[in-house]
């Protein structure tokens, strides 16, 4: 209770100086936000956007940990954690693709550009789509577990060159220098404790879903083996 407590007041914190601390060109003030090229007054989605998407690549990775788990000593509770680390991470992509396609309708004009972050973002989508699909094709609990633990073992690598490493081969409209110039975040301390915050935030945000959907998927499975 502590815990989701305190989650609850950090996450709310976070989005209420995103959202309310003023934007300056020439900031004074410890609660000024620096004006970032590109970006402006937008530049408040990198709280929550960027987050989400740091997320669906630790999701996907923790998938792909258990995964190899799995493959190892064959526990069908290994399967169960990287199937639902793979769920929450397809949910985290899908509002990390939400946020940046409203950003980008601000921004562009439109909601979609195919620039090559939201390209990559997409096959992601499509990758664990088809790993779902896969989940629900096959019958039998120790096939299905194998065949999706190999899958989220090989998708689980590809993650992170979709999402950090293939936008920044191919130049796009997405404003990556505006960010990040010469391997340093362009942000004041204000801002970068706030950003560092809803990392922080969210990640805890996630590892409290997974272990709440895990438990749920245990009671769920001693319950069909009881009916049955």
């Amino acid at each position: 209770m502590a815990f989701k407590l305190i989650l609850g007041l950090w996450l709310a914190l976070v989005i209420i100086l995103g959202i309310s601390l003023p934007i300056t060109a020439n900031p004074t003030n410890w609660y000024d936000l620096p004006l970032v090229p590109g970006l402006e007054d937008k530049a408040r989605i990198i709280f929550f956007h960027v987050p989400m998407a740091w997320v669906t690549t630790l999701a996907f990775i923790t998938s792909l940990i258990y995964g190899i788990k799995f493959l190892a000593k064959k526990s069908l509770d290994d399967d169960l954690k990287s199937s639902s680390s793979a769920g929450l991470g397809l949910m985290f992509c899908v509002l990390a693709t939400v946020t940046g396609s409203l950003w980008a309708k601000f921004n562009w004009g439109s909601f979609w550009n195919w620039d090559p972050r939201e390209t990559s973002i997409f096959v992601l989508l499509l990758i664990y789509g088809a790993y779902f699909a896969l989940r629900s094709a096959v019958e039998g609990e120790e096939k299905r577990a194998t065949l999706s633990a190999v899958y989220a073992v090989i998708a689980g690598v590809t993650a992170p060159f979709f999402i950090f490493v293939m936008p920044r081969m191919i130049e796009g409209l997405h404003p990556n220098e505006a960010i990040v110039s010469r391997g340093k975040l362009s942000m004041n301390p204000t801002m970068l404790i706030i950003f560092l915050s809803s990392l922080a935030g969210f990640t805890a945000l996630f590892f409290w879903i997974l272990n709440l959907k895990v438990r749920a998927e245990r009671l769920e499975l001693k319950h069909n083996l009881k009916g049955e």
